[in-house]
């Protein structure tokens, strides 16, 4: 469905829910949407008209809709159910999406909810619980399709066939030992064209190699983009098999992954409810406000320092914010160009020397270039030929200041464990404006003492 498609849905919502015509409104949220329409619409209403929304969704429609919806709404709508309303709307789904659900509710609830289930649903899911949110384990489903290595091609064939339907994404079947452990995969593209007399064994593809169940999510994601894998194994320490991850769910972690970054620039969480109530989103702007403030506040002590200076020149007042301002932009695109390349594997302790200095001529070229520029601009409004000289120079090392922050922040912020994301826009600005205002001022001091 195209997007203005969804704009019509939203305003013809919007005009039934002013109108009170929920007739209206039912009908298109169960026979005109899809599923994930639905969660996208649901997202896009404020907390009043979002509860009548949930409300006129269809019993049988309310699990497939939860599933696409962001970690705070469906903790807000699992809020105001029991257990028991949880299972009835989450049994049918596969168990990564039940496990998603899941782990939004608090422990009593999660606790009683794995207690009233059946012995094999709450198999699936305890075995799933136990690897961390963010890895293979944590990815995979257990909704596989086996078969042995030593079967026919026609027993194959038969055997799916003896199946009501085979799970979504299904694109091969997983070769597994008598004792469950992986040996390899046969594509149904294989499958379907060769000889049925031949064994299982003599088509099967053994370069597949199966995924840990604790690699990190991320690699997962990149495993899936060089291989143009649509499905893959996952298996255990001792090479048993699993379960297998599908392409919608690394497409979840890719697009997890980009959110998180835009959002951690911000210190927000990547998962916030964009129409969250007024004290629960103070709450959480108002930490990374207080570490900004205290950055503002070492900033504001530099220039303290240097106060006679700025009393005999009020020039620099007024010329002080152009150099911080130069220094952290160009910062920002090497921190930027860096936490990317990052995500993308592409940087690495091997080529961040290389990368370093790359990024430092950069800074210098830039820095020499708009430094004339306002050096210029700086004489000619002022009158002062030393103070071109001065804010051209203090640019300079503020710029390459920048792209030496730029670069070595977000590999030190990785290497003890911290978000470059997260962490690193706050520092790079704080360097920056240190380091400009103490260039800028320092110089100046010198130059008029």
């Amino acid at each position: 469905m195209t997007s203005s498609a969804q704009r019509t849905h939203f305003e013809k919502l919007s005009d039934a829910l002013d109108s009170g015509e929920f007739q209206q409104i039912r009908f298109i949220l169960n026979h005109s949407l899809r599923p994930a329409e639905v969660a996208r619409l649901v997202e896009k209403s404020p907390p009043k008209e979002r509860q009548v929304l949930w409300n006129l969704i269809s019993k049988d429609l309310e699990g497939d809709v939860l599933q696409y919806l962001g970690d705070d709404v469906q903790a807000e709508i699992l809020s105001r159910m029991d257990a028991s309303e949880v299972l009835a709307i989450t049994e049918s789904l596969d168990t990564d999406d039940m496990v998603d659900v899941i782990q939004q509710l608090p422990d009593t609830v999660m606790k009683e909810l794995l207690r009233i289930m059946d012995k094999q649903n709450r198999k699936r899911v305890e075995d799933a619980l136990s690897y961390p949110e963010d890895t293979a384990g944590g990815l995979m489903n257990t909704d596989t399709v086996t078969i042995r290595p030593d079967v026919s091609v026609d027993t194959a064939l038969r055997y799916i066939r003896r199946h009501k339907e085979i799970p979504e994404m299904t694109d091969s079947l997983i070769v597994v030992s008598r004792k469950d452990s992986y040996i390899g995969i046969l594509p149904l593209t294989k499958l379907l064209v060769s000889d049925p007399n031949i064994t299982v064994r003599e088509i099967m593809v053994t370069d597949i190699e199966p995924i840990p169940a604790d690699m990190p999510d991320s690699e997962v994601a990149v495993l899936f983009e060089q291989h143009d894998l649509v499905s893959a194994p996952v298996i255990d320490e001792e090479g048993h098999l699993l379960g297998r991850i599908t392409i919608d769910d690394v497409v979840d972690v890719i697009r997890e992954d980009a959110e998180h970054s835009l959002m951690s620039m911000a210190g927000l969480d990547e998962d916030e409810d964009t129409f969250a109530p007024v004290m629960k989103t103070t709450r959480r702007r108002a930490l990374w406000l207080g570490i900004n403030l205290i950055t503002a506040f070492v900033a504001s002590a530099v220039i303290g320092l240097f106060e006679e200076t700025i009393d005999k020149v009020v020039a620099l007042a007024v010329l002080m914010p152009i150099v911080a301002s130069m220094g952290g932009i160009a910062g920002s695109q090497t921190l930027t160009l860096v936490i990317r390349g990052q995500a993308l594997g592409h940087v690495e302790r091997s080529n961040a020397g290389w990368l370093l200095n790359r990024e430092m001529v950069v800074g210098a070229m830039n820095g020499v270039l708009w430094a004339l520029v306002v050096a210029a601009v700086a004489v000619v409004w002022f009158q002062d030929m030393t103070i071109g000289m001065i804010i051209a120079l203090a640019i300079v090392i503020n710029l390459i200041a920048g792209a030496i922050a730029g670069t070595l922040l977000p590999l030190g912020l990785k290497a003890v464990g911290i978000d470059p994301a997260l962490a690193g826009s706050v520092l790079l600005t704080t360097i920056t404006d240190v380091v400009g205002f103490f260039a800028f001022l320092g110089l100046a001091t010198v130059f008029y003492s």
